[in-house]
């Protein structure tokens, strides 16, 4: 699980991703937000509710409603009490349900981690302009492969570097057989 003081079990390996879209379950009809990673190699796909994904449609293709939604409010609340937000940060998985917090920092330095949803936590990234991360364990078990077959040819390569690899390939400095 993740630890709220830190913002995930492993803060320090973090990678950004980027909404693609809201695509829907075929099967469902449940929304699904896309992040996908810089390379567009991997691809998290989040399941999320309706109001969640009409909030996240409406920051990508920056559409003003007459009243403010809920990360509107939040995000006004946050900078009139003197903070920024930072980051957020989608740092677990547990049972496919995600978690995610949001990193607050005010004007002295002063930083805050807050328990989120993913789906809330980009939405209010995508209204504050600030970058989205997932911890390595998050990508590591969520994510999919968007190229299979560039995947399959670098596997490839490394299992025939693999193969070709001689122990004279090492260079030893010293003498191995006493240790030196």
């Amino acid at each position: 699980m993740q630890d709220p003081n830190t913002g995930g079990p492993d803060s320090l390996s973090i990678i950004e991703l980027y909404v693609m879209g809201i695509a829907l379950d075929t099967r469902t009809g449940t929304p699904i937000v896309v992040l996908n990673d810089q390379q567009n190699r991997r691809a998290l796909p989040i399941w999320i509710g309706t109001a969640e994904a009409s909030a996240i449609i409406r920051q990508l293709e920056n559409i003003k409603s007459a009243r403010p939604m809920t990360h509107d409010l939040l995000y006004g609340m946050i900078e009139t009490v003197g903070y920024k937000i930072k980051k957020i940060e989608i740092n677990d998985i547990n049972s496919d349900t995600y978690y995610a917090s949001i990193t607050l920092v005010n004007a002295e330095g002063v930083e805050h981690v807050i328990d989120s949803r993913p789906s809330d936590a980009i939405a209010l990234a995508l209204k504050a302009g600030i970058p989205i991360f997932a911890t390595a364990n998050v990508v590591a078990e969520g994510t999919i492969s968007t190229d299979q077959e560039r995947d399959e040819a670098e596997a490839q390569e490394f299992k025939e570097f693999l193969t070709n690899l001689k122990a004279s390939d090492f260079k030893f400095q010293g003498d191995i057989e006493s240790n030196q």
